[in-house]
């Protein structure tokens, strides 16, 4: 039975539960993963999600910073939550189907302003995250698995809307990508979305800072949805709900969603 996903950093969910309800009305994915909760799990307002069908929910949260939360409409069990690089943040939650399908959503540290972590702490705690995002697929070897999350790298030269600009800049820096590169190399994972839309600029965040985001389109494609070899072939319809951007008091971050025939 098919099922479609959408991740998406809604950048504080009780602040804008409106627009995910929105979204869940408009689009109804069946599964929506969402990043940067900003939120207690007590205190997401789950009410008004499960008056939409989305019975389900595993989660992580804290208070005004992080947090990831998987809201479903299909039964989903919690399986793991890990802490990478021990930075005590809530940053990862998976989920498991009745089919067997795993569900990793991950909130990946944006890494500061400064790309050296010499002088940026934060940007070291990015490369070690994600070193340890490397370590943890190399010992487990997810099969049926989905990786979904903001990552907050854009990794391709048309993921950004000017690779030669934007290369000292995080979140598309090379020591990133490679890292990334890294991570996703170890749990063979297959990029949904460009599988589904091999070439071409492509875009999930555009920054408040723009005056307009929309006519600027200076953007980058720092969200995902990764599938292991073994479903890789079974996803399709992959695409990104721009529109959503322009919504009333937006997240800076649009909606990612593909179909799996599973």
């Amino acid at each position: 039975m098919p099922f479609t996903l959408a991740t998406w950093n809604i950048n504080s969910v009780r602040l804008r539960a409106e627009l995910v309800a929105r979204l869940m009305r408009e689009e109804g994915p069946d599964i929506l993963c969402l990043q940067e909760c900003k939120s207690p799990v007590d205190k997401i307002p789950v009410e008004i999600f499960t008056n939409l069908g989305y019975t389900h929910m595993v989660a992580r949260g804290q208070k005004g910073y992080n947090g990831v939360a998987i809201l479903s409409k299909l039964p989903m069990e919690e399986v793991e939550a890990h802490d990478f690089a021990r930075l005590g943040h809530a940053r990862h939650i998976a989920g498991r189907l009745e089919n067997g399908i795993t569900i990793h959503n991950f909130y990946v540290p944006a890494g500061g302003d400064v790309a050296d972590r010499e002088v940026n702490e934060k940007f070291g705690q990015k490369l070690d995250y994600l070193t340890e995002m490397r370590d943890w697929a190399h010992e487990t070897v997810p099969e049926k698995s989905i990786l979904v999350g903001d990552l907050n790298i854009a990794p391709r030269e048309d993921d950004v809307w000017s690779h030669k600009q934007l290369l000292k800049v995080v979140s598309h820096t090379p020591v990133e990508v490679e890292h990334l590169g890294a991570a996703m190399e170890a749990g063979k994972w297959v990029d949904v979305t460009r599988q589904d839309v091999p070439e071409g600029q492509l875009y999930s965040w555009w920054s408040y800072r723009a005056r307009d985001w929309d006519a600027a389109d200076k953007g980058r494609r720092l969200d995902h949805i990764w599938a292991t070899p073994d479903i890789s072939n079974a996803a399709h319809s992959s695409r990104i709900l721009r529109p959503v951007r322009g919504w009333d008091k937006p997240s800076d971050h649009a909606p990612v969603l593909a179909t799996f025939d599973l």
